[in-house]
């Protein structure tokens, strides 16, 4: 072997060298082989001289070890060294480490927490394994579709409908014709019905699933079997249920002998086979569980009415699209390809179960992401949420522009101290180093202050978004997402607003820093940054504020709004009648029953029924075509209706102001008849009378009713929306059952005082009837109102603290300058200046930054109104009265906080401001 390559071998095993060292090493390398040359040629053996160098090589290896042994050692002494430098320098002053990180930890605390129910409501995944793979089934159809009847998430505009329901037959052959997807299982969340455990009836949540379902998503039960395709076959093949971890909690006690008992859910004997893990909430949705899953095969069995069209089943009807599909990615096959080959087998199937006279019209289908179920959040909480993280963003700029402001004015009031040290030798990068540790131990400080925040309330926006008679939806959990988040951004914050105070303090000249002092005559203005970073400070205080002006004014209007009827002193409540034991009319038998019991009840003053109650954003409509007109079956025009009782009108207080009411003689074998609102008479009657005109309603089978009266116009669907035109009908004549009624009770008593007489009433004619969301009218209208009392009370908490951050930027500030100016101050004194006019020059100086910092937030406030105007109500984004209090209770503000060191320069002593340094 030559010299060079035993040399080259040698070095490779004691150096390992890669490609980072590849040319330090190439000349280290050439160096030691050179030496080995060079012996060789003055007469030493080439042995000996191989023995020489391989000796060096492990010299050299040692030494480099050493070094990177040493660097490692010092860089971590100079890190200690750096922590313990700035925890005496922030212990030094308690007062500015104090509102540093109590200013960051309002702002990283408010993030926190929305970032922490955002991602609980919009971005938690279901609990299954790889739920990236799942994809949930939707289709699109033009206007007009063929696609009518639907039970479940929808969207339709004027560029046509869009959804994730499907008909059951078509499920099937989607199903059967499946080759691009593992499988697809489907589900639907059914809502409450009525379980019995133990002679006790109670509401429970139901969802109904197909036997591959556990399979597909694979998970296993933690206790029992998961539900199988064996139980999905013929109807009523399946009287098997498995409940979910709460439910188990709650009502066995985590007992194993809850597997193999038998249940009653409506009605029906189920046995209960399994217990889903704790995590497991079904396909649904993320945030919560349903209580019960049943097979697909006992639908027509505990619910044999639900969505009865009275032509089919609906295992069996082509017309109702009600199951949710979904399935999971074959690996190698890409979501392109399935989306396409499934597009095809849906067209086919449609034209297997539907009759189809366009093409034009059969539904495309495409691929959504599962990952999150059908995730109903999504819908009504994006923008919400989306402009919450806005406004809690501008808290947090607002904070880290405070943490910026005050590290400039302690940089300026310590650049004596740098020059000093630059002058006994440390290093600019390493002043730089310190300043920057100083920074980011004051954001770390100030995260884990945050996040202690933020835990604390946590469950603030849950509680918000919950009812007056229901829990919180979910409880919010702290996780690793929600820990890096807050440390993400308290790194961030230290790096981006800690930088320019530390290259600051690494400008410094050492001879004018020395030479620098409080004596000095003529002071060289400083503080155009921090000046400058006050100015932004008020402008998004100035945005916060006129924001919760805004939200706060649109909520009072809301809650003086005019309703139409008398809201006070009505209780309302539901109850959950099993379709199994009151089918169809038997239901409306059965309240008949309860409003005469109820109406008997001491302290009541009436009594009636509702289909839909008022003011709770659910809304029923039905097509309205007076006599006379005609209209295709696509431009059929439909107005809102509600199925009531003969008491409603005088139950909520709303006047009759043409003909009549409802009366016991409108029942289902008499003529059918309606009352209709003024706003509906105007549209449809602008000038005839509508008493005893006919009309053609309903949907699938329409049919004629008679109005017999006209009633003035109330909200229906939200205090925010305008009255629209209202058809009411009487629920006596309704052709169909009723397995969720609503009651409103007028009572002379407190609703709670009279609660117990009508539980009691109740279960006199049927004590198997669960009494469900027991509430007033006002606790249901502040719940519709829950979205709008979100904005105010977090925009409102949002611009106090913008206020008292803007207060402490501007107080830092001024106390800076006026501290850097108190020799200045001291000679004017000495000359003659009344303490006035020193008071006046101080507060000048503070409300020119003010004045500029408000007129630049009414600027961005004016874009932020256009942005959320849709949110508003009752006033224009623009409203001048919230603009103007905003802007006086801003610069108020700024002038208090500045008030405090313009008095202090104010009362200068000339002969300690001229010793001042």
């Amino acid at each position: 072997m030559s010299l060079r390559s035993r040399l080259t071998t040698w070095w490779r095993a004691i150096f390992h060298s890669d490609a980072l060292d590849r040319q330090v090493n190439d000349e280290l390398r050439f160096h030691i082989e050179s030496c080995a040359d060079d012996l060789i040629r003055r007469g030493i053996p080439r042995d000996e001289a191989l023995r020489r160098a391989r000796a060096d090589l492990g010299s050299l290896a040692a030494t480099r070890e050493n070094t990177r042994q040493a660097w490692g050692t010092r860089f971590f002494d100079e890190l200690r060294s750096d922590l313990r430098h700035a925890f005496r320098m922030l212990a030094k002053s308690p007062g500015f480490t104090t509102i540093a990180i109590g200013s960051l930890a309002l702002g990283i605390g408010a993030n926190t927490v929305i970032f922490t129910a955002a991602q609980h409501m919009l971005l938690d995944r279901l609990a299954v394994p790889h739920p990236e793979q799942l994809r949930m089934l939707r289709w699109s159809e033009p206007h007009p579709g063929i696609v009518e009847s639907l039970w479940g998430w929808y969207e339709d505009g004027s560029w046509g409908l869009r959804s994730t329901s499907f008909s059951w037959p078509v499920y099937q052959q989607l199903r059967r014709e499946n080759h691009s997807l593992a499988d697809l299982f489907a589900f639907k969340n059914f809502g409450r019905m009525v379980a019995t455990l133990d002679g006790h009836p109670e509401a429970v949540n139901v969802e109904m699933i197909s036997g591959n379902y556990y399979s597909s998503l694979e998970v296993k039960p933690q206790m029992g079997r998961a539900i199988e395709d064996s139980d999905d076959g013929a109807v009523g093949s399946g009287p098997v249920a498995t409940i979910s971890a709460a439910f188990w909690a709650t009502h066995f006690g985590r007992s194993p002998s809850a597997i193999g008992k038998t249940i009653l859910v409506n009605a029906t004997p189920i046995t209960i086979v399994g217990v889903n893990p704790p995590s497991f909430t079904g396909a649904y949705s993320a945030q919560e569980s349903p209580d019960i899953f049943l097979p697909f095969s006992m639908e027509p069995i505990v619910a044999p009415d639900e969505l009865s069209d009275g032509k089919a089943p609906l295992l069996e009807n082509n017309w109702i699209w009600w199951v949710l599909v979904m399935g999971r990615l074959k690996p190698g096959v890409p979501a392109a390809t399935a989306d396409a080959a499934l597009n095809v087998t849906l067209q086919a199937a449609v034209h297997t179960t539907m009759t189809v006279k366009n093409d034009s019209q059969v539904p495309r289908l495409a691929l959504q992401d599962g990952s999150r179920g059908q995730n109903p959040n999504a819908d009504n909480m994006t923008k919400p949420v989306t402009l919450l993280m806005a406004l809690a963003g501008l808290v947090l700029l607002l904070a880290c522009a405070n943490l910026a402001n005050l590290l400039l004015a302690r940089a300026g009031a310590r650049q004596r101290e740098m020059s000093v040290r630059l002058a006994l030798g440390a290093g600019r990068r390493r002043i730089l180093r310190q300043r920057m540790t100083e920074s980011l131990l004051l954001s770390l400080l100030g995260g884990a202050a945050g996040l202690l925040l933020a835990f604390a309330v946590r469950n603030a926006i849950p509680r918000m978004l919950s009812h007056a008679w229901n829990p919180p939806a979910f409880a919010a959990k702290f996780s690793w997402p929600i820990f890096i988040f807050a440390a993400a951004v308290s790194i961030l914050t230290g790096l981006i607003f800690g930088l320019a105070p530390a290259w600051q303090a690494t400008r410094v000249q050492v001879s004018s820093g020395l030479k620098d002092s409080g004596q000095t005559v003529t002071h060289r203005r400083r503080g155009l940054a921090g000046k400058t970073i006050v100015v932004v400070q008020m402008a998004l205080s100035m945005l916060l504020v006129v924001g919760a002006g805004l939200f706060v004014q649109t909520l009072i209007k809301l809650g003086e709004a005019s309703l139409g009827f008398q809201s006070h002193h009505l209780l309302l409540f539901s109850l959950q009648l099993p379709d199994t034991t009151y089918p169809g009319a038997a239901s409306l038998r059965l309240i008949q029953q309860i409003e005469d019991r109820l109406t008997a009840v001491p302290g009541v003053r009436s009594v009636t029924e509702t289909s839909v109650p008022l003011i709770s954003g659910n809304v029923s409509t039905l097509t309205f075509v007076p006599e006379g007109n005609h209209y295709t079956r696509e431009e059929r025009p439909a107005v809102l209706q509600d199925s009531v009782g003969d008491n409603f009108f005088q139950t909520f207080g709303i006047r009759i102001v043409a003909g009549r009411g409802f009366n016991p003689g409108d029942t289902l074998a008499s003529r059918k008849v309606i009352v209709v609102n003024e706003s509906l008479v105007r549209k449809f009657f602008p000038h005839r009378n509508p008493l005893g005109a006919t009309v053609t309603a309903g949907w699938n089978r329409p049919f004629p009713v008679e109005i017999v009266g006209v009633c003035t116009d109330a909200k229906y669907e939200s205090v925010r929306q305008n009255v629209q035109p209202t058809a009411y009908m009487p629920l006596t004549q309704r052709g169909t059952g009723l397995a969720e009624p609503n009651f409103a009770v007028a009572t002379r008593l407190p609703g709670q005082a009279i609660l117990p007489s009508i539980r009691d009433a109740i279960a006199s004619v049927d004590r198997n009837v669960p009494v469900l969301d027991v509430r007033t009218q006002d606790e249901q209208i502040a719940a519709s109102l829950q979205h709008e009392r979100i904005f105010a009370d977090l925009s409102g908490a949002f611009g106090v603290i913008a206020l008292l951050l803007a207060a402490i930027g501007i107080y830092g500030i001024m106390a800076y300058s006026v501290s850097r100016r108190t020799n200045e101050i001291g000679i004017r004194v000495a000359l003659g200046a009344q303490p006035h006019r020193v008071l006046r020059m101080v507060l000048g100086e503070a409300s020119w930054m003010v004045a500029l910092g408000v007129i630049a937030g009414m600027a961005g406030a004016l874009a932020l109104g256009r942005l959320i105007a849709a949110l508003l109500y009752g006033l224009k984004p623009w409203d001048p009265a919230t603009f103007s209090i905003a802007g006086a209770l801003l610069i108020l503000v700024a002038l208090a906080a500045t008030w405090i060191p313009a008095r202090r320069a104010a009362r200068v002593d000339p002969i300690k401001a001229l010793r001042h340094e």
